[in-house]
């Protein structure tokens, strides 16, 4: 990082905002149209966090790559945040789609797709028993309900800078004098985190155990490696010793597995024999439709059948009106046919461990003290050595150095995920695309250091 100069950081970080603007004139006409009446110029606020004064206006995506609106063709290493890792318009996706939607959207009802996606889902994560949602957050909140019933204790533990969507018990990181504050950018947190949440370092075992032992956790609601904050892989033996400590002390183990399915079909929790008491996948198995799914072993869906059959289920804080309507079982059935399968990682990940290796490559050639870290067709490259917590990982933030590094590659035709130094692969990326991000990379870091 000292070898960085930061006055030619920032001019050539100008120069490329400059070249951005000249690119993208309609991009421009269409961000001017929607501040008008869209919040901060997006459907969704966060959607101008990526590089750029505006956000280009996407005319089409398919496969792995997405065209804007002023014609510009880009490899899309973001794929939606994980939301469409199965490639862009899934042609068995939307046939599906499409002939669902013509016999009929939404009922309140099951669909004929239900059973089939229930077997899937079991099959593929091995928990037996499976209710349908509108997203991982939704998802999440309904297990954090469940363990808190089940349990009679009140808190949930999560990791420092873990990432469960939006649960509003989740947003909560350890401060710099060593206590749970709120995570910063919580907007109107809705209650004092003291009373619902503990968190502890990601990968420290002690301090796991520390706060288990108060019994006062009823559920331990866990990503199997950090990856919101950048990849943060978990140490030998720390899964281990968090499903042992778990089963002491009495409390449920959850595991979020909506950016982890990049694992493999079955996610880390089969590719790593993960025993969970409550599983949570979204985002991707919808292959881009808004749907989730949560797991749980036989033992809790026993216990929490007479629940859910109450009449008063309806104001039970676990539903949604839309959740598991046609429309999404249909997308549920046809992804999970079509895509996320071992044939289909089997194309992505070597194209990860590809690009894993080019970034290495420019590393090594300029002796930067940077690393890459690697999970499954995921990977992502770190301005410094690989850090084993979230703590560390925020610590180690650069966001000029990211900014930078991000719209040189989107000026160049490649988009990453916006929130950080993110590559996720399909299998509809090519050898090409992999190489046309290396060389990139190798130019951008060269201008650097020139």
């Amino acid at each position: 990082m000292s070898r960085i100069d930061r006055h030619r950081l920032s001019e050539l970080y100008q120069r490329e905002v400059r070249s951005f603007i000249a690119l993208h004139l309609r991009s421009a006409d269409h961000a001017k149209n929607a501040g008008r009446h869209l919040l901060c110029g997006a459907p969704m606020a966060w959607m101008t966090r990526w590089p750029g004064p505006f956000p280009i206006t996407v005319a089409e995506a398919r496969g792995a790559h997405v065209v804007d609106v002023d014609g510009i063709d880009y490899i899309d290493l973001c794929l939606g945040d994980t939301g469409a890792m199965t490639g862009h318009a899934l042609p068995a996706v939307a046939e599906a789609l499409y002939a669902q939607a013509k016999r009929g959207i939404t009922t309140m009802l099951p669909s004929d797709d239900a059973a089939w996606v229930g077997r899937e889902l079991a099959s593929r994560f091995g928990l037996p028993t499976w209710q349908m949602a509108m997203t991982a957050t939704d998802a999440n909140r309904f297990i954090l309900r469940f363990a808190r019933h089940l349990t009679g204790r009140n808190k949930v533990l999560v990791f420092d800078y873990c990432y469960h969507g939006t649960v509003d018990e989740t947003l909560a990181v350890i401060g710099s004098n060593g206590t749970q504050i709120s995570r910063p950018g919580n907007i109107g947190a809705a209650f004092d985190l003291a009373l619902t949440t503990t968190v502890v370092p990601f990968n420290d075992i002690a301090a796991l155990d520390a706060a288990l032992a108060t019994g006062e956790i009823a559920c331990v609601l866990a990503e199997p490696a950090l990856t919101n904050i950048g990849i943060v892989m978990p140490d030998p033996g720390f899964h281990t010793a968090l499903r042992q400590l778990t089963r002491q002390y009495g409390t449920l183990l959850a595991i979020d597995e909506t950016h982890t399915i990049c694992v493999g079909p079955g996610g880390a929790t089969r590719a790593w024999e993960l025993q969970p008491d409550l599983f949570v996948i979204g985002k991707p198995i919808g292959g881009g439709m808004p749907v989730a799914a949560y797991g749980m072993t036989d033992e809790l869906a026993a216990r929490l059948a007479p629940l859910l059959g109450d009449e008063a289920v309806d104001v039970s804080g676990v539903g949604g009106t839309l959740s598991g309507n046609a429309l999404a079982m249909a997308a549920v059935r046809a992804t999970l046919s079509n895509a996320l399968r071992d044939e289909d990682f089997a194309l992505a990940t070597p194209l990860a461990q590809r690009w894993a290796a080019g970034v290495i490559g420019v590393i090594d050639d300029h002796r930067l003290d940077w690393h890459v870290q690697q999970l499954g067709c995921r990977a992502e490259y770190w301005f410094c050595p690989p850090p084993r917590n979230g703590g560390e990982a925020a610590a180690a933030s650069d966001p000029e150095l990211d900014a930078f590094m991000h719209l040189w590659a989107l000026n160049r035709g490649v988009l990453l995920t916006p929130f950080h130094n993110m590559a996720l692969f399909s299998p509809h990326h090519s050898e090409h695309d992999v190489d046309v991000h290396s060389n990139v990379f190798g130019d951008a870091v060269g201008a650097l250091l020139a």
